[in-house]
């Protein structure tokens, strides 16, 4: 029997599949994660590619119920009931990745022409004599500017501090580094040059290491972000600030540990020095941005709501207490308003989002979430405090995406299905998980459209004055306490899921729009990316539109700013995206407690006026 060779994008797995072997099986065999809640009986429909090229078997009865025509004429395939009959590259899509694989995808590589604003310049300088007893700085200048036609006028103090010793060490050979006309590094004559792009989240900080010659990612990593100690939310961070002072000092220090600590790991995996960084992009939202440069931030929480500053800024790693070479510049995209920052300006550039043709909302999903509508060639941004609560915080049982964390879930009659994260025991679940657990269940009459819990199901219980549903039993856990979704848990998931669809209705209102008018809507974010679209869409979180219109990218913001590391005309463009972008202040608008309460039932429906009209 012939063996074939199936690829497997994005994550860039290669292998052997028997042809009496499902998709699935080749995919775990090569350690490609595949979601497959219910192992591979082709009855959960989670583990959906795309077969790009090659010959396989003929869709099945289930598949043909799944897919439209167009979508299996597509290559649209459940890859548990899909077998190769030759050689094969498959795309599986985020919503259909396990957890580990899904941040492969966040750290994708972002084709762009690199053109950063630094040089490098190779040297060769005559050693100095008692007839030419000229200063090691001047020397370097004069032969810099001589060898290669440049004008630089000064060398970074930090690039001062060490020139003596290195030049002699180096005997007389090496680059300068010229950002404008300073020389702000000096190096041995082979080494790489290196730049660090950060997504400064309110919950997690995310970091890539960048050659600036080529723009390939060496490494890439996503930690939590130690502010967390001091709230949950921004508005918690800020109340904090304002308060005491000294707490600015002690949060912008946990701010540059966390970078400091990220950008020593990836310089690690990619058998690198942090002093090899030369320049850096760091975006977040407003608050995250002022608070990592110890600007003011007690008038982003007082009407009218404005940042101390919206445009681009460059600031010395040194003043900042970056631990990357002393010269280099961090810079930092341009705001929108106060509570829609650089982040969301990145996620819009790396997506093209404001480019769009059609009427297109972008979504960057996290503990703050910011919509933008692309309307007839303008921009339209709001900010939704959506909580933590997709991210396990306020939930009993809720936790970060960890192994053991329940990413999918499943009810089907009396019995759960579900997946973990590694395929551990269960100990928690996380974003994803909660999201298809309050889908599944309103879907199967467990909750009403109010969220209440009925209790008319064996899984229903009243513990502690409240109940709840059993996700994992006691007895299924081998004594160990059963995991639940309590109704408390679900009058979280409602807030949170109510301020996302209110931002996305309070823009189409203003901008004389309806949900059907959308042709595309783009979802980023690392939660975003994890989720189940059609659960969001089942408990009303996301408009009720076709599944085909809605695109997830990962972590746009992460992208974006990678974009704008390695090139000058992106961060030319970022500055152009936050100059058309209007900012609508959500509480402002006229139906907006109309509009949260009824955006805070489930199900799938539409929203005029103020006015939940149910979708059947």
């Amino acid at each position: 029997m012939t063996d074939c060779i199936i690829d497997f994008e994005p994550v860039g797995r290669r292998g052997k599949c028997r042809k009496k072997e499902s998709l699935l099986a080749c995919a775990r065999q090569l350690g490609v994660g595949i979601s497959s809640i219910c192992g591979g009986e082709g009855i959960c429909h989670s583990c959906k590619v795309q077969v790009i090229s090659g010959t396989v078997s003929k869709p099945t009865p289930n598949e043909l119920e799944t897919f439209s025509r167009r979508e299996i004429k597509g290559g649209w395939r459940l890859a548990c009931q899909t077998y190769p009959a030759s050689d094969c590259k498959v795309a599986v899509p985020a919503e259909s990745m396990t957890t580990p694989q899904r941040l492969q995808v966040e750290g994708l590589e972002v084709k762009v022409r690199p053109g950063s604003p630094l040089r490098a310049y190779r040297l060769q300088l005559a050693a100095p004599s008692l007839e030419a007893p000229q200063a090691d700085a001047d020397r370097l200048l004069k032969a810099l500017n001589e060898q290669h036609k440049l004008r630089c006028t000064k060398i970074d103090i930090g690039a001062l501090r060490t020139i003596s010793d290195q030049l002699r060490s180096w005997k007389w050979k090496g680059q300068a580094v010229v950002r404008n006309d300073e020389v702000i590094a000096i190096l041995p004559p082979k080494s790489r040059q290196l730049g660090l792009a950060i997504d400064l989240g309110t919950t997690k900080v995310a970091g890539y290491l960048v050659d600036l010659r080529d723009g390939r990612t060496l490494a890439a990593k996503g930690i939590m972000n130690p502010q967390i100690s001091y709230g949950e939310d921004i508005i918690s961070r800020i109340t904090t600030v304002v308060h005491s002072p000294d707490n600015a000092t002690a949060l912008q220090k946990l701010a540059v540990d966390a970078i400091n600590e990220l950008s020593a790991d990836l310089c690690a995996e990619a058998g690198a020095k942090p002093e090899e960084i030369l320049e850096a992009v760091v975006v977040g939202n407003t608050a995250m941005h002022h608070l990592f440069l110890r600007l003011p931030v007690k008038q982003l929480v007082l009407s009218p709501f404005v940042p101390a500053v919206s445009q681009a800024l460059e600031v010395r790693a040194g003043e900042l207490g970056l631990n990357i070479t002393p010269g280099a510049y961090v810079h930092l995209l341009p705001n929108i308003a106060g509570f829609v920052g650089a982040d969301h300006v990145s996620m819009l550039l790396a997506t093209d989002a404001w480019q769009a043709k059609e009427t297109t909302v972008a979504l960057d999903i996290g503990t703050n979430t910011e919509v933008s509508l692309i309307y007839k060639g303008k921009i339209a941004a709001t900010s939704c405090a959506s909580g933590p609560a997709f991210e396990g915080g306020h939930i009993k049982y809720g936790m970060r995406a960890a192994t053991g964390a329940i990413e999918r879930l499943r009810i089907d009659g009396d019995k759960i299905q579900y997946q973990t994260i590694a395929g551990a025991p269960p100990v928690g679940i996380c974003g994803s998980g909660i999201l298809d657990a309050l889908a599944q269940l309103y879907v199967a009459e467990i909750i009403d459209e109010g969220g209440r819990i009925i209790d008319n199901q064996p899984r229903v219980r009243a513990y502690k004055g409240q109940r709840e549903f059993i996700l994992v039993s006691k007895e299924e856990r081998k004594g160990k306490p059963a995991i639940t979704i309590t109704q408390h848990d679900i009058r979280e998931l409602q807030l949170a899921k109510a301020a996302i669809r209110t931002g996305i209705q309070a823009l189409l209102e203003t901008n004389g729009c309806v949900e059907d008018d959308i042709k595309q809507v783009i979802i980023a974010g690392a939660f975003g990316t994890y989720i189940d679209v059609s659960s969001a869409v089942a408990i009303g979180m996301l408009p009720p539109l076709p599944l085909n219109r809605f695109r997830q990218v990962g972590n746009a913001a992460g992208m974006g700013a990678k974009l704008a590391l390695i090139s000058l005309k992106s961060r030319a463009k970022a500055q152009a995206v936050a100059s058309r972008v209007s900012y609508i202040e959500l509480g402002s608008t006229p139906s907006f407690q109309l509009t949260f309460i009824q955006a805070s039932y489930l199900g799938r429906y539409r929203i005029i006026d103020g006015k939940r009209e149910e979708i059947d």
